[in-house]
């Protein structure tokens, strides 16, 4: 690395108030830059200072595997037990104690915290091997059994947040304090976008049949925080207006809006040139972006050029506005039109009773929708650089929350270890990783923190986490965290 370069970065911040905002007043961006040397772009060391000898992965290039993530977040916690955990010994101890050494006093929520007794709740469902990988599998999950040779399970996640607003809001920002930039965003302002007339990072929800009462979503979950505001993601809602205030009023013509944006952009480019605030030139570039919007996004969820063999593969709920279906088969459409990230939420996965009833319903509504996603990612070419992610904030105790008979039961929050699903991207497909206890409530081999994960995501895109800062209060702020975090390159091939 040039020696000169970090007085040229320390000019060109003092010129400009941020180095962000030099980029943008130069006409860079780090998109840009990044678009040009995808898998490099992140990894020579940041503000000028020079890699050291406990830095060795800084002087090789990541190779980029993905162009683009899908993000399918199950909020509120699917039960690992119930879908990739086998632990077929349970059955053996059912209703015993849990024992005090599994436990080890790991910390207990409020709801559960005053139980008299921690008897053991062995899964009622099926499990099978799947695959040439021989994955196991639950028979909630059939059409996902159906791509296993496809998909990798990591069983090893772990985090320290208990409670489902910080443990979401640390899964989507890597801190559990809000006010983070989102994962999305993260991405957005780092490798930019691939597509002039769609967002680079787009939302969608959909609440699950499984449990009415799911757990709120926040925007700021997909907020742009001490980012530029371009970068946040944009919600894609159900209904007639997927965009809210994209549409031009009544009474104003498309060639009427154009001229109003051309005047709007000239009066704020005067703004940005006299406050220096990258804030304005985000104005600039959002409206210009929605201009384009009002034709793309009418094109993108108008699905009569689908064939009926697409529409059938994703189940009857496509037909809905609004289903995780229906989500997953715009998540698609987004893909191939190169929209950087895309994030489903999927909430009602928070079972702490009537458990077998409510995952049953939870399962039916995702499993043929996201083998349906992975089946049509792989035939279009797409899967090979999309990489797929499925899971929740935490995982679920092998201890009943509350009445336990043969068929009924709940399971309350545990962030000691936990499942997810991966996909594509250059994933190892027929992978299971990582190990738990007999029990299931304890990581006996390979962890995976959830800022690991932040890590390895970025590693997929070809992105060094740890040269993707911005500073912020005396910080170097990143995605992973402060800790030393890693990507988990036994994943890939």
């Amino acid at each position: 690395m040039n020696p000169n370069s970090s007085d040229r970065m320390g000019m060109a911040a003092a010129m400009s108030g941020n180095r962000r905002t030099f980029l943008q007043r130069s006409g860079l961006s780090l998109g840009s830059m990044a678009a040009a040397t995808l898998g490099i772009a992140m990894n020579p060391p940041a503000h000028g200072q020079a890699a050291t000898k406990d830095e060795p992965a800084f002087a090789e290039p990541i190779r980029a595997r993905a162009k683009r993530v899908i993000y399918l977040f199950q909020s509120g916690a699917p039960s690992q037990y119930e879908l990739f955990d086998y632990k077929p010994n349970l059955s053996g101890i059912a209703k015993t104690e849990l024992p005090d050494s599994v436990r080890m006093g790991q910390r207990l929520t409020g709801m559960t915290s005053g139980q008299a007794s921690f008897p053991i709740a062995p899964s009622i469902f099926k499990f099978a091997q799947h695959g040439q990988g021989g994955l196991w599998l639950s028979e909630l999950i059939p059409h996902l059994a159906g791509v296993a040779d496809k998909l990798c399970v990591v069983k090893s996640l772990h985090t320290e947040a208990i409670n489902h607003d910080p443990a979401i809001t640390y899964f989507q920002t890597g801190s559990q304090l809000a006010g983070r930039p989102s994962m999305g965003a993260w991405i957005a302002y780092g490798l930019g976008s691939m597509n002039e007339n769609l967002p680079t990072y787009m939302v969608m929800i959909s609440r699950g049949t499984g449990r009415a009462a799911g757990q709120p979503l926040y925007d700021r979950l997909w907020g742009s925080g001490v980012l530029p505001g371009q970068h946040q993601g944009v919600k894609l809602r159900p209904g007639n207006d997927p965009v809210l205030y994209l549409a031009n009023p009544a009474g104003c013509p498309p060639e009427v809006r154009r001229k109003m944006l051309d005047d709007l952009r000239v009066l704020n480019e005067q703004a940005a040139t006299r406050t220096q605030d990258p804030e304005v030139t985000t104005r600039i570039e959002q409206a210009e972006l929605a201009f384009r919007m009002q034709t793309a996004i009418p094109e993108l969820t108008d699905f009569r050029d689908e064939p009926q063999s697409v529409l059938d593969a994703y189940g009857p709920d496509v037909h809905k506005p609004g289903t995780y279906a229906r989500n997953c088969l715009l998540a698609r459409r987004l893909a191939e039109r190169d929209v950087r990230f895309v994030q489903l939420f999927h909430m009602g996965w928070d079972q702490h009773d009537n458990l077998p009833d409510h995952m049953s319903k939870q399962c039916k509504d995702v499993d043929q929708p996201t083998a349906a996603l992975i089946n049509d990612l792989a035939q279009r070419g797409l899967l090979e650089d999309t990489l797929v992610v499925w899971g929740g904030e935490f995982g679920r105790t092998v201890y009943c929350q509350g009445p336990l008979s043969e068929t009924n039961y709940g399971r309350d929050h545990h962030p000691r270890c936990f499942s997810i699903m991966m996909a594509g991207g250059g994933i190892r497909g027929g992978l299971s990783y990582g190990a738990t206890d007999d029990f299931g409530y304890n990581i006996v081999a390979d962890p995976v923190h959830v800022n690991d994960l932040h890590a390895t995501i970025l590693y997929a895109l070809g992105v060094d986490h740890r040269r993707l800062t911005i500073p912020f209060q005396g910080l170097d702020l990143k995605l992973s965290g402060v800790e030393d975090r890693h990507p988990v390159r036994a994943l890939f091939t």
